[in-house]
């Protein structure tokens, strides 16, 4: 094995890990989002050659096009950041969200299969029905609430059957730019002036897009395929990051503390959505920081964007 071969021991490295491994291509499908965002972004620091895709360029729900495309560019890897997540409204929708949480990600990973090449498909916490005291580990049984969540779960085991060169990288409270996000919604009512009710009765790791990206990054450059966590360390309720992004903006509104039945919505939500990371801390992979740590470097990096 040689040297740019090996990943160095005992935590995160003091060199990007892209140094340890010769350029290669990577594709990012759903790239104008704001994970796909900060996948670009990261991928063109740590040297990755991207090619970056969205709806327009290829619609992960036709697997003609999907093989086309790969076969054109020939990445060595896909990162699937492409689904509908608009939790809501896919309760009236269920064909959608199956379509493009379920079938999508099957045609990527046939196409993936075929080529030879490794998939990482994005996953949630909406897997998992919220019950559970402690923090969810990759191997709990799934059981969700919505018909989002179904999706993604048929995303998933599709993921599974379809492509064994596959990570399946469960994340949560995902909040980035362009969004919309929990982040963006605060910020644009803290700034109205508007008094806020804030759910304080779930829990769960808000998780920085531009955290995750080099997270996914590292995975991608080994071949130690399987079903992973990836969060910020660390939990708190919505209120109380709700409080704790007002309070770095500087806007001093009133912020009231509510249960989740004060708010009923069309799809129900887990109470406890904190992941473990334990896959990635035994594999010795896992780079998150904490949700207070990547907030701050979310909030240096983008929180002026934010405010103008």
């Amino acid at each position: 094995m040689g040297e740019d071969s090996i990943i160095p021991s005992g935590g995160r490295p003091d060199l990007p890990l892209r140094n340890y491994f010769k350029v290669m291509k990577l594709l990012i499908a759903g790239a104008a989002g704001q994970l796909g965002q900060a996948l670009v972004r990261e991928a063109g620091k740590q040297g990755w050659e991207v090619v970056s895709t969205d709806v327009g360029q290829m619609d992960i729900t036709e697997l003609r096009a999907v093989q086309q495309h790969l076969a054109r560019h020939r990445p060595e890897v896909v990162v699937n950041a492409a689904a509908a997540t608009r939790v809501d409204d896919l309760e009236a929708e269920p064909d959608l969200a199956l379509k493009v949480n379920g079938l999508g990600p099957r045609n990527l990973a046939v196409a993936c299969r075929h080529l030879g090449i490794k998939l990482i498909h994005l996953s949630t916490d909406y897997v998992f029905d919220g019950t559970k005291e402690e923090p969810y580990q990759e191997w709990d049984a799934p059981n969700p609430l919505s018909v989002y969540g179904r999706s993604k779960l048929l995303g998933e085991e599709l993921v599974r059957q379809q492509c064994p060169d596959h990570f399946i990288v469960r994340t949560a409270w995902l909040y980035g730019l362009p969004g919309p996000n929990f982040v963006t919604a605060i910020l644009a009512k803290g700034r109205m002036g508007q008094a806020l009710k804030v759910v304080n009765d779930q829990r769960g790791s808000p998780t920085s897009a531009l955290a995750l990206a080099p997270q996914l990054l590292a995975l991608a450059a080994t071949e130690a395929f399987g079903t992973y966590h990836a969060t910020c360390r660390g939990e708190a309720t919505w209120y109380e990051f709700a409080l704790h992004i007002l309070g770095q903006a500087g806007l001093a509104v009133p912020v009231a503390a509510c249960a989740t039945a004060e708010f009923p919505r069309p799809a129900p939500r887990p109470a406890n959505s904190v992941l473990e990371n334990r896959m990635l801390g035994l594999s010795g992979l896992d780079l998150m920081p904490s949700w207070q740590e990547a907030w701050q470097e979310f909030w240096g990096t983008c929180g002026r964007q934010l405010l103008a």
